[in-house]
């Protein structure tokens, strides 16, 4: 079976962040299934696809609003408001329909599609009803802009938070009726979307790594708490601005907190053991050198892949009910409060005490949930395209 896997950042190899690692995983668990995966969407400027032979780049987009101009910005809102796209959706139209028919038209005979959440498929919806396909929801968008803009700092914001999850409802919606199949990460996403019949959806236990990693042995720990993230996406801003203004301000004063990732303007804390330390050379260095880990995801959808990553290295962990969305088993050193004082009593109790775990069973686990959930997808897709020429 030969697949064209559409999505809006083709992977580079870097695996900077959540969307990416999630992609490394759904990409080889399909490659271990016999499929051959053709991706094509396009690439960061200057970081050319990590699979070149078997990668169509449309050309070098950069998406990201906080990084973007002013007037990049206001160019995007306007195109999203004369083409009535979402605002991510606006960001891809950079090529014609024409183009990206060609580029799908070079991966040669395909027997469907995967849809790669709904930025891509939003933006050329119309190129991709020609074969089956299934439809991989990372997140329920609708409800992540939902929360956003109830979030939002002013009153644009919250209209264009507000437009965002109008639009998303409907194409979520209308993506899942055209799917043969729907991929969710996380369980009650299958609900949300309207989808939790076993006929038309499974979820996907995620990895962050094709092998599960060595146990390290002892650590060297240079802080009590240590958390990573793209902060400036909102759905992990709201949990960062919980996890400082409602839990920090109960640490005690010497309880260390190292903070790594792109921050957005306005963050900041009072308390004498946080230190905001920016980008890290290396994510997993950074967490191991931490005592416990803080999961503090209190908005979005979908899986949190730093709470896979963390039960993968079999760290010790104190998450939000949230932070566990599509986990299906959790290790016994990690402790779930949604209570601020609760949450830090357990930080300062596992920086004290905590224990480390062997977090290859738990790799194991989720390898071969992930692979017989795609086997189940893909013979969907399999009987769907046999229908189609019998």
């Amino acid at each position: 079976m030969h697949l064209l896997f559409a999505t809006s950042i083709v992977p580079d190899g870097a695996l900077a962040s959540g969307y990416e690692i999630a992609n490394a995983a759904i990409i080889d668990a399909l490659r271990r299934a016999g499929v051959r995966v053709t991706v094509v969407g396009f690439n960061w400027p200057g970081k050319p696809a990590a699979d070149p032979d078997n990668t169509i780049v449309l050309g070098a987009v950069d998406v990201r609003t906080e990084s973007a101009a002013p007037l990049q910005k206001l160019a995007w809102v306007a195109k999203a408001m004369v083409s009535g796209l979402t605002f991510a959706s606006a960001k891809l139209r950079v090529v014609s329909d024409a183009e990206v028919r060609a580029a799908i038209g070079r991966a040669g005979p395909v027997d469907g599609y995967v849809l790669n959440s709904v930025q891509f498929a939003g933006a050329f919806e119309t190129l991709f009803g020609d074969r089956p396909s299934i439809f991989v929801a990372h997140n329920v968008e609708h409800r992540s802009a939902e929360e956003n803009a109830a979030s939002a700092r002013s009153l644009l914001q919250r209209f264009l938070f507000r437009r965002e999850a109008r639009l998303l409802k409907v194409m979520e919606e209308r993506l899942c009726r055209q799917a043969r199949f729907v991929f969710t990460l996380a369980e009650e996403d299958r609900a949300a979307l309207g989808v939790a019949s076993a006929d038309r959806s499974a979820v996907l236990p995620l990895v962050t790594r094709t092998l599960a990693p060595a146990p390290a042995g002892s650590r060297r720990i240079d802080c009590d708490a240590a958390l990573i993230g793209t902060w400036t996406w909102q759905p992990n801003r709201i949990g960062l601005d919980w996890f400082l203004q409602k839990v920090v301000p109960h640490l005690r004063p010497d309880f260390r907190i190292r903070i790594a990732g792109g921050m957005p303007s306005g963050i900041t804390s009072t308390h004498p053991g946080v230190e905001f330390v920016g980008r890290v050379p290396d994510a997993q260095d950074f967490v191991r050198a931490a005592a416990v880990i803080p999961l503090i995801s209190t908005a979005g959808s979908g899986v949190q892949l730093k709470t896979i990553e963390t039960f993968e290295l079999g760290l010790p962990s104190v998450a939000t009910s949230r932070s566990l969305r599509g986990i299906g088993h959790r290790p016994d050193n990690c402790v779930v409060t949604d209570d601020p004082i609760a949450f830090a009593a357990a930080l300062e109790a596992a920086a004290a005490k905590g224990r480390d775990v062997d977090g290859s069973a738990f790799h194991r686990r989720q390898v071969k949930a992930l692979d017989a959930a795609i086997k189940l997808g893909l013979e969907k897709l399999g009987a769907v395209r046999q229908e189609a020429f019998a």
